[in-house]
Order: structure tokens, then C-alpha cells, then sequence
């Protein structure tokens, strides 16, 4: 497994604390199967491999299914997600995306609609820090599915 750089060696206690944060937002309110869609999305967008690969194989153990997977590029058409998942998945876009006008108040309203403050938080947090996870492995350019025996991904059986 080679990469540029390896955050956890050269910077161990930063990458411990992500970590930590990605462990505590699996354990919020938040639908997993949300969090795996947001995770998927925002790795598509970001063109992170190695973050697209590991969070398919997730939501596939997570129970998700194979079509919704290769929907995710295609949510707004596909009538595979309810309007609960096309708001996350459409928060994920403009956070992943920020333009100049941020997010707007349609889509605020629309999220209010469907999330409580709370979620809205924890789905802020999960699109911060799966954008934050999409940068490091960017740069790092760790092969897709090198972990996947240490993470128990290859139980997917997604080859």
C-alpha cells in the first residue's frame, strides 16, 4: 500500500481526533442509511476513490441496496429515494459545493421539513467531515480497497 502521505503517521493525534469524530457521528440519531448515501455522495462529487469504494461496500453491509448504490450519481431523476434522502443528498451537493450563496433559504426550509435541528446538525457534521476524510485521501492517494480486510469490507463481496 503506497501513498504521499501517510496522515496517521506524520500527524497521528489530528487523524485520531477525525477518526473520533466519524466514531461518534455513527453512534448519532441520524439514519445510517442517510449518513452511507451523504458519505457516497460527497465522495462522487470530491472524485475520492478510495472514499467512494469503502463507503459502498459499507452501506452494502448496512443492508443498503445494489440499484439505490448506483442511483446515488443520479438521486434527482431516480425514484429509488424518498424526499427525506433527495434533502440530504441536495445538502450534501451545496455543502460539498459551496457557491457563493450558500445555502438557500428553499433548501433550508425544504431540510426543516424533514430533519429536526438536531439532524440538520449531525448531517452538517457527517457532510463536514466526510468532505474533510475526501481531502486527505485526495492527497494521500491510498489505493481503493486497501483496507478493506483491516476494516472487514471484503465481506461485501464487491469486487
Amino acid at each position: 500500500m503506497t501513498t504521499r502521505v501517510n496522515h496517521f503517521k506524520t500527524i497521528p493525534t489530528l487523524a485520531k481526533t477525525l477518526g473520533d469524530a466519524s466514531v461518534a457521528l455513527g453512534k448519532a440519531s441520524l439514519d445510517v442509511k442517510i449518513k452511507h448515501l451523504v458519505d457516497i455522495r460527497a465522495s462522487q462529487l470530491n472524485h475520492c476513490a478510495f472514499c467512494l469504494d469503502m463507503h459502498v461496500k459499507e452501506a452494502k453491509l448496512h443492508g443498503e441496496r445494489e440499484l439505490r448504490l448506483h442511483h446515488v450519481a443520479i438521486w434527482r431523476e431516480s425514484p429509488l429515494f424518498s424526499a427525506k434522502e433527495k434533502v440530504a443528498l441536495a445538502l450534501t451537493e451545496a455543502l460539498t459545493r459551496i457557491g457563493d450563496h450558500g445555502v438557500s433559504e428553499a433548501l433550508y426550509s425544504e431540510l426543516r421539513e424533514h430533519f429536526s435541528e438536531v439532524e440538520i446538525s449531525e448531517l452538517t457534521f457527517t457532510i463536514a467531515v466526510i468532505n474533510a476524510w475526501n481531502r486527505l485521501q485526495i492527497l494521500s492517494q491510498m489505493t481503493p480497497g486497501a483496507l478493506d480486510s483491516a476494516y472487514g469490507l471484503d465481506r461485501a463481496d464487491l469486487r
